[in-house]
């Protein structure tokens, strides 16, 4: 295990409370987009996630107003305009790589969004267990604008299962803007809040999953994730097995002693 508090990230904000990690691209001049450089980092940061004993819940913040406004036009697209093949492709599976260190942390994360995410902000928000916004958020799932394809970063994958098929076919076809009200209540957003208390809002629900059963919160991520691509026999006795070894853990026997002494209990994560 190791100890991930003291980091100083040479491309984001990092600060770590109570367990709860909180991330803020650092660009706000230009509404936070992402770099060659913040990619990998934040990748390489997820990466090490599942062996911090200091970090339970991750929340990815907004900075300055704005979200994140994607691949950096100047840093990014340019350059990549002049890559052959195999550049394009060292590219490609990197940002990939990203989102796939955010599904395979083991520790919740939240996204809280105010103002820009698109493009790749977009699948940063998409990539989070649980999405926050403020009203006005403004999402879009723009790649088709730039002559790319909609599916990138394995947005043709994970949309349609959070928002249904023919509404991310619609959002991933045109790169329209998704209003903070239609993404409620089409699933995307799981609420909405006021500017001004996104923030607090978000670090309350990444403060109740870290003082929850964060090891059973590891358990429940993985298998969010793995059913997907499993059959409902199968999905079962994955869970049966999950759940079997859930019970051998001492929250679990603490969650127990405590409701047969009429008390909240103290998870400790183990």
């Amino acid at each position: 295990m190791s100890a991930l508090a003291g980091l100083t990230p040479a491309h984001f904000l990092w600060q770590v409370a109570d367990r709860v990690a909180t991330i803020r691209l650092n660009r706000p001049d230009r509404k936070n987009p992402l770099t060659f450089d913040s990619y990998a980092e934040l990748r390489d940061l997820f990466r090490a996630l599942p062996y911090a004993e200091d970090v339970d819940v991750v929340v990815l913040a907004p900075n300055g107003g704005n979200f994140c406004s994607g691949g950096d036009v100047q840093d990014i697209i340019g350059p990549l305009v002049g890559r052959d093949v195999k550049g394009l492709l060292a590219f490609t599976r990197m940002t990939g790589d990203l989102v796939k260190a955010m599904i395979g942390c083991g520790k919740p994360v939240i996204a809280a969004v105010d103002g820009v995410c698109v493009g790749a902000g977009a699948i940063l928000a998409m990539a989070a267990d649980l999405r926050l916004a403020t009203p006005d958020a403004k999402c879009a799932f723009l790649f088709t604008r730039v002559g790319l394809a909609g599916c990138d970063m394995g947005a043709c994958a994970m949309l349609p299962r959070i928002i249904g098929q023919g509404r991310a076919a619609e959002l991933l076809y045109t790169g329209r803007v998704m209003a903070a009200a239609e993404g409620h209540a089409w699933g995307f957003w799981n609420a909405l809040h006021a500017p001004g208390v996104l923030d607090a809002e978000a670090q309350a629900q990444a403060r109740r999953l870290a003082d929850g059963p964060t090891f059973a919160h590891g358990i429940t991520k993985t298998q969010l994730n793995q059913e997907w691509n499993m059959g409902l026999d199968q999905a079962i006795e994955a869970e049966a097995q999950a759940q079997a070894i859930c019970m051998q853990t001492k929250d679990f026997e603490r969650a127990y002693r405590a409701f047969m002494a009429k008390q909240k209990p103290a998870f400790e994560g183990n």
